[in-house]
């Protein structure tokens, strides 16, 4: 493929011509017409446009810098011409600096490269009939009325050649590629076209001149405003009908015609807009059930004993508390945490494990359900075989190809950027860089936590304390609560500074490393962008859930961080509680923004450079110029809005145990996050280069990664950071003899029987409280449940057989559950198959027709050239396959 580029795709490696043979655009004035989409004539479809500023008109470069700019610019675009594309320059309206050089491809360089680059297009209509499904009635309500936005015509397809020209439907040579192809095919072209030659190493491609300065912009163009249809009546306007069929917030409970959304901005777009709809769709089941799981933990929890026994004076009012630190901190009184108990009987109820579940089992129909609709839109939009036919190397790649190494299937040879060790090394180099900074991350996570240790220390001194706790505020803002928020919120701050950071950093890495195809590039960069984010995002999450209260001692022999913090508590209302409001904080403060930085930002942008333009002028403004002033989408394109949803697919999933309202606030979210998107791309965004996708990409494995941690996440939460395990223990073995002292089971004196014994006696002088002890009590209670042997027990301050049955049930809990759903999941994947036998079917079958009409019209080409001759051919190859009862 790399020698077929060179000899095809950039014939003008080599010496850049002499100025004298330079080609130049030709040169036109506009026209007043601000819709057209053509050349000066009215004939030549303008494919993309280059924007640059005039470099006599430039101040800000020295004369030396402003002549090599234009040499490279006038030497690229002459290699342009040579390469068959045409250029027209207009000069803007609005300023008189910039340039606009618009790019059409004739037929002739559409045919080569169409061939070079192994695009499928149409033989044939497709004469498959398709089922409706039982479904339609209902569906035809949400959908786009289809005299608004006609269904696309479906064709059998091919990979285009050129010397099989007849075998293909052409109906109109102008329409036979349609423009989302052509701008494919120039941007092609842009990509691999030469500019300047140095020391022997040839500079190529219009990212690099892009990135260099020498052209401002360069992108295909919308075909209409989003306002009002074109006034051009050839111009399907299809912008205006996406704004206003799809991405006006009117539309939100409307289904996406993903086919019209394919057909305009490409497949890797339309793939996009598919799984978050798909996404969005399945959280309509697991929100419902969230719900419900909810209101059941609402309805139930004034049966909540063990929360009474907390808010009952006569129990917890007369349990006194030891201090959760050391020498500022009080003792306090239990009945303080009420408030916080009652909300943990809402979050923390039998409700929560069904929940839990239930979505270890809904992550995996989602991922199975949407491989069979990902197999679906393969087909339906060509890209079946596209990894292997139309996958083209990047141009970066190709320029650094200098060796020669023998290729193990073709046995021939091929060049490479890099030998096996040099390979080795890169790779080397790239996992030591990610795992410095994963490293750094971990870092920083440990700096918030030796945060809250020290400032926990603060606010128990300056917060007003009070055995009784008479005071409103001293129900909410405890020392707990004050840390827990305010190192949230620093945490959230850190890992936004992280993400900038460490964008720019993954980048570098990935560009190192050089990968072959886009596909690769991307699947790269969004392997170490998870990896990274997975860390920065849900490491708080996982400290939170599985080790803050876990390792702590007893009151009179406490843990210490660094040998100076005393390890940190749950908050008395359980640090399931703390781990929600964690989950809040990062997912709503990510909303807020990403909202700011992907929607409002542009908004903002474009709003001022639409008032500064009006300012200047009141002249009308072609099509190319509008374009111009609205936002580019960027190098990474859609990366970080799959990267936010993923992200967001982790928390509904990885801790949802903690939560069950999440789905449903992420279903609202998705709800508006289609629209936002939509809206961004049609009103705020040049349109991007349509580009062809297979599926997801690296995302897929990612959200099958995630699903099998879901499990084992939630098992662990709901065993280690909720009560629910100790409570059962309790219920069915403590509560009745011979631990208990119950006639049946019950819950009553469970919080007596969790929270163990301490002498204040006891207390070492680096820990004992400054606050003077008062009444004729000698003891405390710790606050979490550490399920101790009491002082003046022989085995005093150990753990007792309670603990040791609470650890057992446990561990056995956690691999009954895992088990359990594992084997579920296990048999659904089984019975559901990945790709559907209504889709194969329909493959298979597409891949017969096509392979039939080729041959017969490579027959009927033989036949009209031989005449007689192949008509003897064919008779005796019938005779000699035909059936001997014949």
């Amino acid at each position: 493929l790399v020698l077929e580029l060179n000899q095809v795709v950039i014939p003008t490696y080599g010496t850049v011509p002499d100025q004298q043979n330079l080609h130049t655009p030709e040169w036109a004035d506009f026209e007043d017409k601000p819709d057209s989409l053509f050349f000066s004539d009215g004939q030549r479809r303008i494919d993309f446009v280059l924007v640059y500023e005039d470099e006599s008109k430039k101040m800000t470069h020295k004369r030396s810098g402003r002549k090599q700019q234009k040499r490279k610019r006038q030497v690229y675009e002459s290699n342009l011409i040579n390469n068959g594309l045409q250029l027209e320059a207009t000069r803007s309206v609005l300023d008189e600096k910039l340039i606009f050089v618009k790019v059409h491809a004739p037929w002739e360089v559409l045919c080569t490269y169409a061939e070079v680059m192994h695009i499928k297009l149409p033989l044939q209509p497709n004469d498959l009939k398709t089922r409706d499904s039982a479904f339609n009635w209902f569906s035809r309500f949400f959908r786009v009325d289809e005299n608004i936005i006609k269904p696309e015509q479906e064709f059998f397809t091919a990979p285009f050649q050129k010397e099989h020209l007849s075998n293909f439907y052409i109906q109109d040579k102008d329409t036979f590629f349609n423009p989302a192809t052509r701008s494919r095919v120039v941007h092609f072209i842009l990509s691999r076209v030469e500019y300047a030659t140095k020391n022997n190493v040839k500079k190529f491609g219009i990212n690099k001149l892009l990135d260099t300065g020498i052209y401002k912009a360069a992108f295909p163009l919308h075909d209409s405003s989003f306002r009002h249809p074109s006034t051009d009546p050839d111009c399907p306007s299809e912008r205006y009908l996406l704004y206003r069929e799809w991405a006006h917030p009117k539309n939100i409970f409307k289904l996406q015609p993903l086919d019209f959304i394919r057909k305009y901005y490409g497949e890797k777009i339309g793939i996009y807009f598919a799984w978050l709809g798909f996404y969005t769709n399945m959280l309509i089941v697991a929100a419902v059930v969230g719900v419900g799981c909810f209101l059941y933990g609402c309805l139930t929890k004034d049966d909540c004993t063990w929360s009474q026994e907390v808010c009952d004076p006569n129990i917890g009012g007369n349990i006194i508390m030891c201090p959760q630190c050391d020498k500022v901190c009080t003792y306090w009184n239990l009945t303080i945490t009420c408030e916080s108990s009652k909300k943990l009987c809402i979050f923390d109820s039998f409700g929560t494990l069904v929940f839990a579940v239930f979505m270890g089992i809904w992550v995996t129909l989602f991922l199975e359900f949407w491989k069979r609709r990902q197999a679906e839109l393969e087909y339906e939009w060509d890209t079946v075989e596209y990894l292997e036919q139309e996958e083209q190397v990047r141009p970066e790649y190709e320029a650094r190809c200098t060796h020669v190494v023998m290729n193990e299937i073709t046995q021939q040879e091929e060049y490479v950027p890099y030998t096996a060790c040099g390979k080795c090394i890169r790779m080397t180099f790239c996992a030591s860089a990610i795992f410095f900074w994963i490293l750094l991350i971990i870092a920083s996570v440990i700096g918030i936590i030796v945060y809250r240790l020290s400032v926990f220390l603060v606010f128990s001194a300056t917060l007003s304390q009070h055995i009784n706790g008479t005071e409103a505020i001293r129900k909410y803002l405890t020392p707990q609560t004050a840390t827990s928020v305010t190192a949230s919120l620093i945490s959230f701050i850190v890992i936004m500074v992280l993400n900038i950071i460490y964008e720019k950093v993954a980048i570098l890495i990935t560009d190192f490393e050089l990968p072959r195809t886009q596909t690769d590039y991307e699947n790269s960069l969004t392997t170490k962008m998870f990896l990274f984010q997975f860390v920065n995002y849900y490491s708080s999450c996982f400290y939170i859930a599985f080790f803050k209260g876990k390792f702590v001692g007893h009151p009179g022999n406490p843990v210490y961080w660094l040998g100076k913090y005393r390890n940190e508590e749950c908050d008395p209302g359980g640090c399931l509680l703390e781990l929600t409001t964690q989950l809040a904080i990062i997912v709503g403060g990510k909303a807020i923004w990403n909202n700011i930085q992907e929607v409002l930002l542009p908004w903002v942008k474009n709003l001022i450079g639409r008032y500064s333009a009006a300012a200047r002028s009141e002249k009308v403004v072609p099509r190319w110029e509008q374009d111009y002033h609205l936002q580019p989408i960027g190098k990474l394109g859609l990366f970080y809005e799959y990267l936010e949803m993923v992200i967001q697919f982790g928390f509904v999933t990885l801790f949802v145990a903690s939560f069950p309202l999440a789905p449903l606030l992420a279903l609202i979210n998705n709800m508006l996050e289609i629209r936002l998107d939509a809206w961004k791309l049609t009103t705020q965004f040049r349109r991007m280069v349509p580009q062809k996708a297979q599926d997801i990409g690296a995302w897929q494995p990612i959200m099958q990664g995630i699903a099998i941690l879901a499990v084992v996440t939630n098992a662990m939460i709901i065993a280690f950071t909720s009560d629910m395990i100790p409570r059962l223990v309790y219920y069915w073995s403590f509560s009745v003899p011979p631990y208990g002292s119950h006639s049946s089971h019950t819950m009553k004196g469970y919080i007596n029987s969790t929270l163990s014994v301490f002498n204040i006696s006891d207390f070492k002088n680096a820990s004992k409280p400054f606050s003077p002890w008062f009444g004729n009590q000698t003891t405390c209670r710790q606050v979490y449940r550490d399920l101790r042997y009491p002082a003046g027990h022989q085995h005093q301050y150990e753990h007792n057989i309670y603990y040791w049955h609470v650890i057992a049930a446990k561990l056995a809990f956690i691999i009954v559950m895992e088990h359990v759903i594992y084997f579920v999941n296990f048999i659904i994947s089984y019975v559901i198959p990945d790709v559907s036998q209504k889709t194969k079917s329909k493959v298979k079958r597409e891949k017969y027709l096509t392979q039939k009409l080729l041959h017969e019209n490579d027959l009927k080409v033989v036949k009209k050239t031989m005449g007689n001759i192949a008509d003897k051919i064919i008779k005796r190859v019938d005779s000699t396959f035909r059936p001997k009862a014949e």
